[in-house]
């Protein structure tokens, strides 16, 4: 096992010469993570909005279930959306099982939950704000909304944000749906596992560096975007 200040030097080294095996591996993580956040706004917003503004029979039991989701563990997706994906499964025939779309909805089947629950924690407490106001007004409820999320567009960002920082450090479902295929499905934290596994310290500790500037620069700007909420919510 290589020395641990030499691998250091050599994970600098990889990082600041850009490496090209460690752009890519950087860049198909950046691809699909961004990727199955997207998806998870478009299906976890919607979601959270109705919950949030609706009133209706069982609403308590659906707010349970969205935060009990949040806490999925992503073993179990990756299995579950393995055993979709399959041969064997039925959706197998869209052979999508050991790609990154594979991955891509393995992140969002995770993320999502997450998005869902936490912006209708963000959109609950506006609804409630403004509510006596909509209702002199008599705003249609659907213009309601799209008010609500445009007021909310800064803390509604730190959660997609939060999305994001769960979907980089993901392992345990990508690389069972992805399979962890060299120039293929290969993202940061699969190969941070495999190369430790192998005792090739050097290119586990880059992509270390890598994901952990990263994570600092997503906390940064949710703060950033919290402090800008704080601002608005003010002026």
């Amino acid at each position: 096992m290589q020395d641990f200040s030499e691998a250091f030097g050599l994970a600098f080294r990889l990082v600041l010469s850009a490496d090209p095996d460690l752009l890519e591996i950087i860049a198909l993580s950046l691809k699909v993570s961004l990727s199955a956040v997207a998806i998870a706004c478009l299906v976890g917003l919607p979601i959270g909005t109705a919950v949030a503004m609706g009133r209706f029979r069982g609403r308590t039991a659906v707010i349970i279930l969205l935060n009990a989701l949040m806490g999925l563990p992503p073993v179990v997706v990756g299995l579950l959306i393995y055993l979709l994906l399959s041969n064997a499964g039925p959706l197998g025939w869209m052979r999508l099982l050991y790609t990154p779309t594979a991955m891509i909805i393995a992140q969002a089947v995770l993320i999502a939950p997450i998005v869902a629950a936490l912006s209708r924690e963000v959109v609950e407490q506006l609804s409630t704000e403004y509510a006596e106001q909509f209702r002199s007004l008599s705003v249609p409820p659907g213009s309601a909304a799209t008010a609500l999320l445009w007021d909310a567009r800064y803390s509604l960002l730190t959660v997609a944000l939060a999305g994001f920082g769960r979907a980089i450090a993901e392992v345990g479902a990508v690389i069972i749906v992805g399979g962890n295929i060299d120039h293929l499905t290969r993202v940061m934290t699969t190969a941070i596992a495999l190369e430790t596994s192998k005792g090739d310290l050097a290119l586990a500790l880059g992509l270390g560096i890598v994901l952990i500037t990263i994570a600092l620069s997503v906390n940064a700007a949710v703060m950033a975007l919290r402090l800008t909420a704080t601002r608005y919510a003010y002026a």
